[in-house]
């Protein structure tokens, strides 16, 4: 089994490898200064998220211009288009631009929109050592009143040597409200670019693996509980995108591990 890979970033779409999941895709799309990509959408909802640089984007009938900002991932808050599917769209580049694509399929009708860096919403997860930060760009919680019919995107940045979506959780059966069905992917990037993390994933199957995090590496998730820590000296960064059937977030923590979640309080009224 294996549910991990190295993306290619080369100028224009990088696609997976290979894809254990079902419901979600992506792909990275790399551009520099006047080239041009386009395409359709097919059944498929996508959500551009500009990971640094700026692009004009088209999509059926609708002009986007020079959307963008932020020179990389670590550099504040995206812009982000979304795609509807059955739309076909063009990609300007305004200068070198870098954009993630993470899709869905849609049956639902969606007009095209912008999420823009005051749509997003942002704030702290955990404690201490397993202290991370986070946007919210495209969920039911933070931001209802953008459409979408299955993807969950948002981004978290782990400073140097802390945990991550610690305690570990899954989320693979609908059980409302205890738990919602979500395949899940994480496309990571690290600061210093020449750093790393570990990824921790096991499941009830029995399997269980570490994965070196690096630039664009990728973690693809059907199933099971995961977690992720930044080597000291470095910060890792990741893309998360989730597909089901509905858009209510529900997870359950590892049983063995849950009760650090209930530290929490107790550790920021301590100032971690």
């Amino acid at each position: 089994m294996r549910n991990h890979a190295s993306l290619t970033a080369d100028s224009g779409l990088n696609t997976l490898p290979y894809n254990p999941c079902q419901v979600l895709d992506f792909s990275l799309l790399k551009m520099s200064a006047g080239e041009e990509y386009s395409g359709n959408t097919g059944d498929r909802e996508f959500l551009a998220v500009i990971l640094g640089g700026k692009a004009t984007f088209q999509v059926d009938g609708a002009t986007f211009e020079k959307v963008g900002g932020r020179p990389n991932v670590f550099g504040g808050k995206p812009y982000s288009v979304y795609l509807p599917a059955g739309a076909d769209f063009s990609v300007k580049a305004e200068g070198a631009v870098e954009i993630a694509l993470p899709s869905a399929p849609s049956d639902a009708s969606i007009e095209p929109y912008v999420i823009d860096p005051s749509q997003v919403a942002n704030g702290i997860w955990g404690a201490y050592n397993f202290k991370r930060y986070f946007h919210q760009i495209l969920t039911l919680a933070a931001q209802p009143e953008l459409p979408a019919r299955r993807l969950i995107v948002g981004e978290t940045f782990t400073p140097s040597g802390n945990w991550s979506t610690y305690p570990p959780h899954k989320h693979q059966v609908d059980d409302l409200p205890r738990q919602a069905y979500h395949e899940e992917m994480y496309y990571f990037k690290v600061s210093p670019a020449d750093g790393f993390g570990i990824c921790h994933y096991y499941n009830e199957d029995g399997y269980e693996e570490n994965f070196t995090v690096r630039d664009n590496t990728i973690h693809m998730m059907d199933k099971g509980f995961h977690t992720v820590v930044s080597a000291p000296g470095y910060t890792t960064y990741y893309l998360w995108f989730l597909g089901g059937e509905q858009r209510v977030q529900a997870t359950v923590d590892d049983p063995d591990l849950g009760w650090v979640s209930r530290t929490v309080p107790m550790l920021r009224e301590m100032g971690g």
